[in-house]
């Protein structure tokens, strides 16, 4: 405790004075505290002394443990190591008793075997002399042990000889084997009735000879019965394509008559199964030899024939030998191959021909197969084997096919009636459906000859085929053409369109559509079912746009048609005396007469039409109306205020009508898109108009915020329009050259203006663009008689101030307009 520390104690145990009193009693205390510690550390120390001297005692009595349990120890490994030499003495002699016992019976062994060998060799050699072979082959067995048990004394002369000999006689056995069947098959078996037996045993001897001896036996054999096949079937009256189904049925009856005979041959061999694999590869061999070497191009019927007959013996090879079966549909469907009134004379010739030896074929089709055991890992492909070598021939085939196809589809064509039977679920031309259940059944027929490269070129054929009757739809459609679309496609004429022409019109719609889709399910069928390496070129996406662009011309002839029905209510619009009108009434007749056209074809067309073709029509006619009526008002002669009131009001009434069309074709499913469509279009309309109806001071500014792509030449003939003569107009074209045609076009429409409820006439401050701007009718002929009381002018003067109000606004709805 340093000096601060003790302070600081002194100071805690006597804070004052008084405290003081008590320092006597803590002075004893602490002495005797000091007295206990040390008597404490005085008694560990004698404590400690005493056991120092136990521990060196415990220390040497260890030590003295230690030494003597080391000389225990080398005492132990002493007696030991005289012990293992002692027993190592006593087992010298016995080890050598053991090797000598264990060469002997090594040696007894050997010349037990040596002698068991000799004598089955000798005895070997009296049943080959004999053709014992059944019990030759049990002694082959025998032998074959024995002599792998001296394999390693191959270098002993005695062995040498042996196995010498051994070799000699399985070449004895071999030949006698050879020669005794060769006489199977010449009749010798049923004058001898133990030849039979003699060769089943010999197939045991065979067994038990190399496995080449068996392969060499099996070919022999099967070569010897393909003898009399190949000289019969190489001959100059059988070595034809129509004698094909003879070559199967020579086999099969020789397999059949023989059945009973081959039953000496064990199953293992497989003797049918490798009979019909040299068989198919010979005639494959021939049948290839015959179709090069053909003068002139094979017959339809004889080739087909043929190819149908060995897909058959194919498919009962496949299965008889454990290929499993694969269904096949060729059935008599082949023979619809050239039918019709306009097949021509060699076609039906060919049909008839097949037909008959069809029939001849349908006595003796169901002939019983043979139910042999399956051929485990044999790894062959029976189907194609032969039917492979037809493939380069089928050309034929495919052009009769084509020739068939075509002739049906002229003969549909001239039989359509142009019409769908009342009641019919579907609005498609009876010729499309018929002409797809024809492709199917084409495809049906080729599929089960082959799924090679002929069935690719089929699939050619049917796009022709396709586009062919594409052609024959668009060739339907009716001719010519007029008003702006016809103009842009580049036709001349009028198209002049019944009621009945415009219900052909969907028909051809519905029927390229449904041609359009399942050309695309045919080509899906036609990818699956042909080979792997020609499915990524079946494509039906040329054909598609074939039907497309009927499709699409049809609709612009719908257009074009109505256009046509429309030209008389257009030269009745500019026929109407808009200069000379007194006051504003109820829409013109003209404006009559487009809704009664509209309301005659609208609702058929509707009720034939799918959703997605009547919106393209609808676009297509308003297109194509909006900008007719927009130049139509151009053909009038001077119109007045009240005549441009009256005509705004027909606008008005067109574009309603317009609008009202989808509901008339109870088609109202894209009804926005369209009424936003037909705003824009008729909003040119409105928007000149509107220009006719400005005073003369503000007409330039007013065509150039309302018509910003409007051209001079338009605006000289606005002028014209309003009235004024030559001399009037020079000032003003001459300030509206200077200040430019008009301004840039918004990049959008722009919002509709919001209505000011104090000044009726700012409605017309509107922008017709706008999505779903439709007018009511007693609205629009309030505006036009507040119009024709002389409001005109006042009214134009509010729609210029907001205008210019609207160009110091940041934003607003004809801010764009300013901002070019």
């Amino acid at each position: 405790m340093d000096k601060s520390s003790a302070l600081e104690y002194i100071n805690q145990m006597f804070p004052t004075e008084a405290s003081l009193s008590g320092v006597e009693p803590l002075m004893q205390k602490i002495h005797s505290e000091i007295r206990r510690v040390d008597a404490g550390i005085l008694a560990a120390v004698r404590e400690q002394s005493n056991s120092g001297t136990k521990a060196k005692e415990d220390l040497a009595a260890a030590t003295r443990a230690v030494k003597e349990l080391m000389y225990k120890i080398r005492e132990i490994k002493t007696k030991a190591e005289q012990s293992e030499t002692m027993v190592q003495e006593i087992c010298r002699d016995i080890k050598k008793l053991d090797f000598a016992k264990k060469h002997i019976t090594t040696t007894i062994t050997a010349l037990h075997r040596l002698t068991m060998l000799v004598s089955a060799v000798e005895q070997l050699q009296v049943m080959a002399s004999k053709r014992q072979y059944k019990e030759a082959a049990a002694q082959l067995e025998a032998v074959n042990q024995l002599c792998s048990h001296f394999e390693a004394y191959r270098d002993v002369p005695k062995i040498t000889e042996l196995r010498e000999k051994f070799k000699n006689i399985k070449q004895i056995l071999k030949s006698h084997v050879f020669s005794d069947f060769s006489s199977l098959g010449t009749g010798k078996e049923s004058e001898e009735s133990n030849l039979l037996q003699q060769l089943s045993e010999a197939c045991l001897v065979v067994d038990a000879l190399e496995a080449s001896v068996r392969e060499e036996l099996v070919n022999n054999f099967c070569s010897r019965e393909l003898t009399s096949y190949e000289q019969i079937f190489e001959g100059a009256e059988l070595a034809k394509l129509d004698k094909t189904e003879r070559r199967y049925a020579w086999i099969k009856r020789r397999m059949r008559t023989n059945e009973e005979i081959w039953t000496i041959f064990p199953s293992s061999w497989h003797v049918s199964y490798r009979l019909c694999i040299q068989f198919c590869k010979k005639t494959r061999k021939q049948l290839e030899d015959i179709l090069n070497y053909q003068k002139e191009k094979p017959d339809v019927g004889t080739l087909l024939l043929a190819l149908q007959r060995t897909l058959e013996f194919e498919d009962e090879l496949a299965e008889k030998f454990g290929g499993g079966t694969r269904g096949r549909e060729v059935g008599n469907e082949i023979e619809e191959i050239g039918r019709g009134e306009n097949t021509t004379q060699s076609a039906s010739d060919i049909r008839k021909k097949y037909e008959k030896k069809f029939a001849a074929h349908q006595g003796n089709a169901t002939e019983e197969k043979d139910k042999e055991l399956s051929v485990p890992g044999a790894g062959f492909n029976f189907r194609g084997i032969i039917s492979s070598c037809f493939e380069p021939h089928l050309t034929v085939y495919t052009e009769l096919e084509e020739k068939t196809l075509m002739e049906s589809l002229e003969k549909l064509v001239q039989e359509e009636t142009w019409d769908v039977e009342e009641g019919s679920q579907s609005s498609v031309l009876s010729s499309s459906m018929q002409l797809f259940l024809i492709i199917k059944r084409s495809l049906k027929r080729c599929s089960a000859l082959t799924k090679n490269q002929t069935l690719f070129n089929l699939f050619k054929v049917f796009q022709r085929v396709l586009k062919a009757y594409a052609t024959k739809l668009f060739a339907r459609l009716p001719k010519g053409g007029t008003g702006i679309v016809a103009a842009a496609t580049g036709m001349d004429g009028q198209i002049k369109t019944s009621d009945r022409d415009e219900r052909v019109i969907c028909y051809i719609v519905n029927s390229a559509e449904y041609c359009t889709n399942t050309s695309g399910e045919l080509a899906e069928s036609v990818s699956k079912i042909i080979d792997s390496q020609l499915a990524d070129g079946v494509d039906m996406s040329e054909v598609q746009d074939e039907f497309s662009a009927v499709i699409t011309r049809a609709l612009v002839t719908l257009v074009q048609g109505l256009e046509t029905k429309f030209d008389n209510e257009m030269a009745a619009m500019t026929r109407v005396p808009w200069g000379a009108l007194e006051s504003v009434g109820d829409q013109s007749e003209y404006v009559n007469g487009i809704n009664m056209i509209l309301a005659s074809s609208i609702p058929i067309l509707g009720s034939l039409l799918s959703p997605i073709y009547f919106q393209f029509f609808l676009d297509k006619l308003a297109s194509s109306l909006g900008p007719r009526f927009y130049a139509n008002i151009f053909k009038c002669k001077q119109i007045s205020e009240t005549g441009a009131q009256q005509m705004l009001l027909d606008t008005q009434a067109v574009k309603t009508i317009l609008l009202d069309i989808p509901s008339l074709g109870h088609q109202t499913s894209r009804a926005a898109s369209y009424a936003k469509f037909v705003s824009r279009e008729m909003s040119k309309a409105e928007a000149l108009l509107k220009v006719i109806l400005s005073p003369i001071d503000s007409v330039a500014d007013t065509y150039r915020a309302l018509l910003p792509e409007g051209t001079p030449m338009e605006f000289q003939r606005i002028l014209e329009l309003k009235g004024l003569k030559k001399a009037d107009q020079q000032s003003i074209l001459e300030d509206f050259n200077k200040h430019g045609p008009g301004i840039t076009k918004p990049s959008a429409p722009p919002p509709v203006a919001t209505p000011v409820p104090t000044a009726p006439t700012v409605s017309l401050i509107q922008n017709p663009t706008s999505a779903g701007f439709l007018a009511p009718r007693e609205d629009v002929l309030t505006r036009a008689a507040a119009l024709g009381r002389g409001a005109a002018t006042t009214g134009f003067k509010r729609f210029l101030a907001l205008t210019e109000a609207a160009k110091d606004r940041k934003d607003g709805p004809f801010r764009k307009l300013f901002n070019a």
